[in-house]
C-alpha cells in the first residue's frame, strides 16, 4: 500500500505510522516527491487500510495493484536516478558504460580503460566471473580479475561494475566494484538476488533470455524488498526465432518499462546484436526509445579476445559511438551523463576535496526567463538535481547575477537554428570581461498548445506566446485555430504563467511541456512547431574563479574569442588568414557595433580546439599582434548537432 501523508504532518506522527507498519511485518519505505510524501509499504501481512487511513498526519491509503510493489510506477511517481560512485544514472541523462566482456590482464583492461575514458564513457565494465556455455571456455580471472579492473578504474577515475553469479562470491565483490551486475541467465537466481540486495548497493539488472517484462520487474522486487532502492534495468535482447542475429533487441520493452517503473532503464546492444557493425546502430536506437545509457563491449584487439570479440568495438568505432550518441540526445531531450577528470591538486579548494571536484550541492544558476522556460530546461541538463535555479527577468539580470556571485553559474541562449544568433547574450558577454563560457548545452524546442485543464479546441479565443513561438507555429494556427486571436508574450513561459493565473479556458498559450507541468496546465497538442528542426544553443557562464570545476567534466574542444580590428583596408582578412593558415577550423563569426564608436565593430569567433594546444596558443598570440583589442571568451566542450 502506499501511504499518502499530510503536508502538515510532524516527526512524530510520520514515526508513529512507520512504527505501527513495521510491527505489523511490512517493509517500509519514505518516499519525498515534488508534490507528496509518501511511505510504501510491502510485505505479506493483511491490514485493512482504513485502520492506517485514520492515524494523524495521513491524507490517504492507496493499494498498489502491480504485483512489483517497491518498483511500480504506483509507488514512486519521480523517476529514480542511481547514484553510481560520481556517476549518475536515469532522468534527462544518457550514461555510457564501456570495457571489455571479460578481463584478460593488466596491460589490456588499462589500455582499453584509457580509451574509453578518453572517448566519454563514465563507468567500467568488465568480466571476472564469467558464466559461459560451454564448460570449456574461458571462465574469467575471478577476484584477480576484480583487483585488475579495480585498479583501472582507479586510475582513470571511472566507477566499475562486473558481474557476480554465486551468493558466495557476493561479500567479496562487494569490496571492489562499484555496481553489481546480475547477468541474464541468473536474473531468476532469486537467492543470488536476495544477497546482492542485502547489500544496498547498486545494482544492474539485465533481462533475462525469455523473461517476460513483468517476471523482469519481479526480480527487480527481490532486489529491491531485500535491502537495495538502487537498481538499474537493463534490456540485452531476448530468444527469438529469428538466428539473424545473437538475440533479438526488443527496444519496444523500454518505453513500456518505463510507464510501468521508475527504475532507470540501459541497452546492451553488444549482447543482443552479438555483431559488431550492429552494435552502433542499435545503441542509437536504444537512446532514440528513451533509455537512461548504453553498456557496450570495447576491446582494443577483438581478434584476440577470451570471449566475445566478433561483438566488441574497435576504441575508434566506440568514439565514434559516443560522438553519435551525444548528438542524438538533444532530440530525445536528454543529454550525455559526464564526470570530472582528475583535477590538479592545485586547483581543489579545501572545499571540493570534501565535497569533490562536481559536487554541485548549494549551487545556484541563474537564467532568463520565469519557471518552465526552455532556459530553465538547458540548465537543468547542464547541472545535477542538487543545484537551485534563479529565474531572472531580463538577460542582464541573468549576468548581474553571476556577476555579483549572487549565482554560480549562468545559462543563456547564443543561437537558434530558425532565428540566428541571439545578440544579447553576445553584447552582455561583451560588457562582462570578468564572465567566461565553460559550457555549451542544445535544446530541441517542441512547442505546444497549453490550456487550461479541462479546454477544448473549439474553446480557444486568444492564444498568447512569444513572437518567435507564434511565427513557429503559424501553419498550425492557421489550420486548427484560424479565427483565435495570436497575442504576443515576453516570453513562451511566461504566458503559461499568465493563462495558469487566470483560469480562463477561451485562452491558450504556446511553449514548452515543463512550463505545463509546472503551472499544473494541460497540454492540448503536443510538436506543434512547423520546423521540427528547431534547436537552441546555450552558454554556460561563470566567473573565472568557478569556470574550471564545471570544465573539468571533459576535455574541451572548441573556444570562443572576440576581436576588433583597425578600420584600414584587408585588417579583418588578415586575422581571419591566420585563423586558416593555422589549421584551425572557425566554425562561427558575427559582427557587433561597439557602444560609444560609432561604425566600429567586435568580432565574435567560435573555433573547434585542435589537438595540440600549443597551436592555439600561438594562434591567439598573432591574433592579439594584429587585433586592436582581444578576448578569449572560453574554452569549453562543444555540443555536436
Amino acid at each position: 500500500m502506499i501511504v499518502i501523508l499530510k503536508q502538515g504532518i510532524t516527526p512524530q506522527e510520520k514515526d508513529k505510522v512507520r512504527s505501527f507498519l513495521s510491527e505489523k511485518g511490512f517493509i517500509v519505505k519514505e518516499i519525498v516527491g515534488q508534490q507528496d510524501t509518501v511511505l510504501g509499504a510491502v510485505g505479506k501481512v493483511s491490514l485493512d487500510p482504513r485502520t492506517v487511513e485514520l492515524m494523524p498526519g495521513v491524507s490517504s491509503v492507496v493499494p498498489i495493484s502491480k504485483p512489483y510493489k517497491l518498483a511500480s510506477r504506483e509507488m514512486k511517481k519521480e523517476d529514480t536516478i542511481v547514484q553510481v560512485g560520481n556517476v549518475k544514472i536515469g532522468g534527462n541523462r544518457v550514461a555510457v558504460i564501456a570495457g571489455p566482456c571479460a578481463v584478460e590482464n593488466y596491460d589490456q583492461i588499462m589500455s582499453i580503460a584509457e580509451s574509453v575514458r578518453e572517448a566519454g564513457a563514465v563507468m567500467l565494465r568488465g568480466g571476472a566471473f564469467k558464466p559461459r556455455t560451454s564448460p570449456y571456455a574461458f571462465q574469467g580471472l575471478g577476484e584477480e580479475g576484480l583487483k585488475l579492473l579495480r585498479k583501472a578504474g582507479d586510475a582513470f577515475d571511472m566507477p566499475i561494475t562486473s558481474e557476480v553469479v554465486s551468493p558466495s562470491d557476493v561479500k567479496m565483490m562487494a569490496e571492489y566494484v562499484d555496481m553489481f551486475q546480475i547477468g541474464a541467465r541468473n536474473m531468476q537466481n532469486f537467492e543470488l538476488l536476495k544477497e546482492v540486495g542485502k547489500t544496498g548497493m547498486p545494482v544492474l539488472l539485465k533481462r533475462g533470455l525469455a523473461a517476460t517484462i513483468e517476471e523482469w520487474l519481479m526480480a527487480a522486487e527481490y532486489l529491491m524488498a531485500s535491502g537495495t532502492d538502487q537498481v538499474v534495468l537493463c534490456e540485452r535482447g531476448i530468444r527469438t526465432f529469428e538466428k539473424a542475429t545473437r538475440n533479438t533487441l526488443d527496444c519496444s520493452a523500454i518505453p513500456v518499462v518505463q510507464k510501468l517503473t521508475h527504475l532507470p532503464v540501459i541497452g546492451d546492444p553488444s549482447h543482443a546484436t552479438g555483431i559488431r557493425d550492429m552494435v552502433a546502430p542499435m545503441s542509437l536506437a536504444i537512446v532514440a526509445s528513451g533509455a537512461s545509457g548504453v553498456i557496450v563491449e570495447v576491446h582494443n584487439c577483438p581478434e584476440k579476445a577470451f570471449s566475445d570479440g566478433p561483438q566488441s568495438l574497435f576504441p575508434s568505432q566506440f568514439k565514434k559511438l559516443v560522438h553519435d550518441i551525444q548528438a542524438l540526445c538533444p532530440v530525445v531531450g536528454k543529454s550525455l551523463e559526464k564526470i570530472p577528470r582528475v583535477l590538479p591538486e592545485s586547483m581543489k579548494t579545501q572545499e571540493e576535496e570534501k565535497k569533490g571536484a562536481t559536487d554541485f550541492s548549494a549551487v545556484t544558476v541563474a537564467f532568463q526567463g520565469v519557471r518552465g522556460a526552455f532556459s530553465e530546461l538547458a540548465a537543468r541538463r547542464s547541472f545535477d538535481e542538487s543545484v537551485s535555479f534563479l529565474p531572472c527577468h531580463s538577460f542582464a539580470d541573468a549576468f548581474d547575477a553571476v556577476s555579483s556571485g549572487k549565482a554560480k553559474y549562468g545559462v543563456l541562449p547564443v543561437e537558434n537554428t530558425l532565428g540566428g544568433t541571439v545578440y544579447d547574450t553576445l553584447d552582455l558577454l561583451a560588457m562582462h570581461p570578468e564572465l567566461t563560457v565553460v559550457g555549451e548545452q542544445q535544446v530541441r524546442v517542441m512547442h505546444n498548445l497549453i490550456v487550461v485543464p479541462g479546454t477544448k479546441m473549439e474553446d480557444i479565443k486568444k492564444v498568447y506566446s512569444h513572437p518567435q513561438g507564434i511565427q513557429q507555429c503559424r501553419a498550425f494556427l492557421d489550420k486548427e485555430l484560424p479565427n483565435a486571436e495570436r497575442i504576443p508574450f515576453f516570453d513562451t513561459a511566461g504566458a503559461v504563467e499568465y493563462i495558469a493565473g487566470l483560469g480562463d479556458k477561451s485562452v491558450a498559450a504556446i511553449a514548452g511541456s515543463p512550463a505545463a507541468y509546472y503551472y499544473g496546465m494541460e497540454i492540448l497538442r503536443q510538436g506543434i512547431e512547423t520546423d521540427a528542426s528547431n534547436y537552441t544553443r546555450f552558454y554556460i557562464l561563470a566567473r573565472e574563479e568557478n569556470a574550471e570545476v564545471y570544465r573539468s567534466q571533459s576535455k574541451a574542444d572548441k573556444a570562443a574569442l572576440s576581436f576588433s580590428v583597425s578600420d584600414e583596408p584587408g585588417a579583418l582578412m588578415d586575422v581571419l588568414k591566420t585563423i586558416a593558415e593555422k589549421g584551425v577550423n572557425m566554425t562561427k563569426l558575427e559582427s557587433r557595433p561597439i557602444p560609444g564608436k560609432p561604425w566600429e565593430y567586435l568580432f565574435f569567433v567560435e573555433l573547434q580546439l585542435p589537438e595540440d594546444m600549443s597551436k592555439f596558443d600561438e594562434l591567439a598570440e598573432e591574433i592579439m599582434k594584429k587585433a586592436v583589442s582581444f578576448r578569449i571568451l572560453g574554452t569549453y566542450t562543444s555540443v555536436i548537432g
